[in-house]
């Protein structure tokens, strides 16, 4: 399974076409240069991968490809407690606000995957 389908998972044609109709070009580099060469380098692995992108996402503030790597943490074998510790371990780097902003993320996301909201 290719890495981008497995953080992905079944939001892959989705993401695939919202990054097309953005910039094929750009959509290129992103799904085949940095999923499919970057993140699936040997030396780390994938979980720890996400966590980092996780982590420097919420430095980032983008909420979006949050949710994107969030969802891959723990499709890639992250635990939830796992993910949380990340969130509250990037506050004393990044700052509280960061922190807060993507546990509230990744509350609607554990949300509505346990049949809550849409």
């Amino acid at each position: 399974m290719s890495v981008r389908k497995k953080i992905w998972g079944e939001h892959a044609e989705k993401i695939a076409r919202r990054l097309e109709a953005i910039d094929p070009d750009l959509a290129r580099y992103i799904q085949d240069f940095a999923y499919e060469e970057v993140m699936a380098r040997p030396g780390l692995d994938l979980k720890t991968r996400e966590l980092l992108a996780v982590t420097a996402l919420i430095a980032l503030g983008n909420p979006d490809e949050l949710k994107t790597h969030l969802r891959g943490a723990l499709a890639s074998g992250a635990t939830e407690r796992e993910v949380r510790e990340t969130i509250i371990h990037s506050a004393l780097y990044l700052g509280f606000p960061r922190a807060l902003g993507a546990m509230k993320v990744f509350s609607e996301l554990l949300e509505r995957g346990r049949g809550g909201g849409a």
